[in-house]
């Protein structure tokens, strides 16, 4: 199908929601197989394994790592051979990570267990690298670069939702079944979504000359680097509200990441199109304002209310700004280079998750965790002037 195809007509555009579906539906499946067994693994890798926490966050983060060093690959594979071929490939990945999870119970010995679990995190990482750029890149050909916008917001909700749901299904499948019942979930979640995504047609891989990576790097650098700014307010919230509830003695410390939440699938569904409408830029330059004073409202908090509507204030500002931006990457490009700057646009998220919170935690002394969103503050400012100063990205390329 061409780009061209979609949505040019009011039909066609009336059509966008129901075309993505489906590959919304692979995205939420493959996430699953993340989402499940996320606040499961440290107990078993802790309780069962007999592992310390330095392991446990081991184990945790090797995912991302995984999935950074891969994006490249997963681009390029798009861009010759296909998105559907990337999205299967990765789903199968996944379900194969789950299979390592099962393996950790057959084994006795507690070094042989936990390699088996730390080749399921790699090749879980693998395995999402190549299905959510694949699915980005197969639907921005069904709906048209126009519409970018529109996937990256409903992917996100598949993404959160996904993860959302999964930990508390994950813990109560550990509670009735065991390990075992979650590695199980854990396979059969992205295997739906294989069996999904063979149900939806090929795109054909857009003809010409594919820029290298190098440069494709050089064209998405602007807004990728506003992407890692702009996400580390997500990461501190993730990783220190909790901590900062606990320190000040306040209770309902899950009330903030829920108010975080359920303000950014509120957000995404509500706006999730004006990135396509207004233009990607002008969005993310007021989604970043909107996030930023929601890091100032949890940084000078000084009650748990005023903490948890910082929280609301951040999420409806992170909301759009990974499409907002990611709109002004697809835009840089040719077609036949999407894949790739999809791969390199999604990276830059994927490092700012990785080091925001580590880089963060150096800013924390004696119990006081008011001033990492500060920190989060001020790189939203900073994502917001590289993005002000920027310019518009040409129209979409067909």
């Amino acid at each position: 199908m061409s780009d061209t195809v979609a949505s040019r007509s009011p039909a066609g555009h009336a059509a966008v929601l129901p075309r993505l579906l489906p590959l919304v539906a692979i995205v939420f499946l493959g996430f699953s197989a993340i989402g499940l067994p996320l606040a499961v693994l440290p107990l078993h890798v802790h309780g069962t394994l007999g592992w310390g926490a330095a392991m446990v966050g081991a184990v945790v983060g090797l995912q991302s790592l995984a999935t950074v060093l891969t994006r490249r690959h997963a681009g390029v594979l798009c861009d010759t051979r296909g998105p559907k071929r990337a999205v299967l490939g990765g789903l199968a990945a996944s379900a194969l990570a789950g299979v390592c999870y099962a393996l950790s119970l057959a084994i006795t010995d507690p070094a042989l267990g936990l390699a088996a679990i730390l080749l399921g995190r790699l090749v879980l990482g693998f395995g999402e690298s190549l299905f959510l750029t694949g699915a980005l890149s197969w639907a921005i050909t069904v709906v048209g670069p126009h519409n970018a916008g529109k996937v990256m917001a409903w992917n996100g909700i598949a993404m959160y939702g996904a993860m959302a749901a999964g930990a508390p299904v994950g813990l109560a499948l550990l509670q009735a079944g065991g390990f075992g019942a979650v590695a199980v979930a854990a396979t059969l979640a992205p295997l739906a979504g294989l069996l999904v995504a063979a149900l939806v047609p090929a795109v054909p891989v857009p003809g010409g000359v594919r820029m290298p990576f190098t440069a494709v790097i050089g064209r998405v650098m602007r807004p990728g680097f506003g992407l890692a700014l702009g996400s580390v307010g997500f990461a501190v919230l993730a990783s220190f509200a909790p901590l900062l509830f606990a320190a000040r003695g306040w209770p309902g410390a899950w009330a903030a990441l829920t108010a975080f939440g359920g303000a950014y699938i509120l957000a995404r569904l509500v706006a999730g199109g004006l990135p396509d409408r207004l233009g990607g830029r002008r969005v993310a330059v007021l989604s970043l304002t909107v996030e930023a004073a929601g890091q100032l409202l949890i940084w000078s908090a000084s009650s748990p209310a005023l903490a948890v509507a910082g929280a609301a204030v951040t999420g409806l500002g992170f909301s759009l700004v990974f499409p907002a931006l990611g709109v002004e990457a697809v835009k840089r490009v040719p077609p036949q280079s999407r894949g790739a700057a999809l791969g390199a646009y999604v990276a830059f998220f994927d490092l700012s998750l990785a080091l925001s919170a580590p880089a963060a935690g150096l800013l924390v002394a004696e119990g006081s965790y008011a001033p990492v969103f500060l920190a989060g503050a001020v790189a939203a400012g900073l994502s917001l002037l590289l993005t002000a100063t920027g310019r518009d990205a040409p129209a979409p390329q067909a």
